[in-house]
């Protein structure tokens, strides 16, 4: 059976409330905002007439748009032409080797001695900067030994600590050798008269106590002041090390030269 259709009654009041009011078209369209009219249509479809009056906006508009992109464009090529620059120049590796001012004598008039294994043997470039006073050494182009670099400025260095040249030309021969320094207060600190003791007790009379060091350990030994520079191997500077600190702290030279003959045969035994 079909469903019988309700009917709602609803008053015309409720209905006439929800119906626009008419616009009385004799009592005239004052009152009512309408849109601005189209003049003509082109043949492409596009308007004129609206847009004429907005044409002047619009192109101030779009000229500082045209002028940002180009440019960004230009230094997006400045930067990519500096990125290219900077990858094809080379690096040049440089050392600094400062010179104390007791130590000029003594490298103007070796200056050929250390110069020439420098130049020659291991092809760098070296000079002495004389505002700076700094002994300047450099690879020159294209040189991909680095070590030898590291080599020349050990070399210079243990000169200007006060080894001789040829003590410190085995830096440059031998790759087993190392520069060590340290001081005397490092082990004990010490003042006046007592530093100045401790320091004869490792030179000894005329020097022998470091000279027997040097022999036994094989080592090379310089007193500047309260600074004590070795040079040779790991093992060597490590004896002679505690031999002078057994020296700095009091311990009695014939007591030290025993230690230091037992512990030389022992790296003899070793090697």
């Amino acid at each position: 059976m079909p469903k019988k259709s309700k009917t709602i009654n609803v008053p015309i009041e409720a209905v006439d409330e929800d119906i626009p009011e008419l616009v009385d078209i004799e009592s005239g369209l004052d009152g009512l905002e309408l849109p601005p009219l189209i003049d003509d249509v082109d043949e492409e479809g596009e308007t004129t007439g609206v847009l004429e009056e907005d044409d002047d906006v619009q192109m101030k508009e779009l000229k500082p748009i045209k002028e940002v992109k180009r440019k960004r464009r230009r230094e997006d090529r400045m930067d990519v032409d500096e990125t290219e620059t900077k990858k094809e120049k080379p690096t040049i590796e440089m050392r600094k080797v400062p010179v104390p001012p007791h130590r000029y004598g003594q490298l103007k008039e070796n200056w050929v001695k250390i110069i020439t294994p420098i130049v020659k043997q291991l092809g760098l470039q070296v000079r002495f900067n004389l505002k700076s006073r700094n002994v300047e050494i450099r690879c020159p182009e294209n040189y991909d030994n680095k070590t030898n670099l590291q080599k020349a400025t050990e070399f210079v260095k243990a000169f200007i600590l006060g080894f001789t040249v040829d003590d410190s030309l085995a830096l440059i021969r031998l790759d087993h050798l190392f520069l060590e320094t340290f001081e005397i207060n490092d082990v004990k600190p010490l003042k006046g008269d007592h530093l100045s003791r401790a320091i004869g007790r490792i030179a000894g009379k005329e020097g022998r106590t470091k000279f027997t060091i040097e022999n036994v350990t094989k080592t090379r030994i310089v007193l500047a002041d309260s600074k004590i520079h070795l040079l040779g191997s790991y093992q060597s500077i490590q004896v002679a090390r505690n031999a002078i600190c057994s020296l700095i702290l009091g311990s009695p030279p014939n007591k030290v030269y025993g230690n230091l003959r037992t512990l030389s045969s022992r790296l003899a035994e070793r090697l």
